[in-house]
């Protein structure tokens, strides 16, 4: 991850804590979530900040990196550790998260294209399908 997109991580995870989701709770017209995954290498916990979209009782989150050609670090860590704890708002739950089927992500990619169009640039930009990540209580 370059140092500009760790700072604004970082800065915007910071904003969102402090003021329990009031600022940088929404991003592109879309809500935020802070995620807090495992690291699959050092162990330690991380927490990004992330759009996520609603799907009955489940939360899907996009993959996408900007579009670029690995999958970020969060989403390989919740693949490595499935069990991750997503705040929104002050509410902490803990979740499980698995990669979304070929058939669900064929079904949710349309509408979370249509919320963001930015995805669709981010999927022309990679040679990676970008994945969608599937979070359950």
């Amino acid at each position: 991850m370059s140092l500009r997109v760790r700072t604004l991580s970082s800065v915007h995870r910071e904003l969102y804590s402090a003021s329990g989701g009031r600022l940088g709770g929404r991003i592109v017209g879309m809500p935020v979530l802070l995620l807090t995954t495992v690291g699959r290498r050092s162990g330690r916990s991380r927490t990004v900040p992330l759009t996520y979209f609603e799907e009955g009782e489940s939360l899907v989150l996009v993959a996408s990196y900007g579009g670029r050609p690995l999958n970020p670090a969060w989403f390989e860590n919740l693949l490595a550790s499935p069990d991750v704890d997503v705040r929104i708002g002050r509410e902490v739950t803990r979740m499980r998260a698995r990669r979304a089927t070929p058939e669900e992500r064929a079904r949710l990619w349309p509408r979370i294209v249509a919320t963001y169009g930015g995805y669709a640039k981010y999927q022309e930009k990679t040679d990676r399908e970008i994945p969608l990540a599937v979070l359950r209580y």
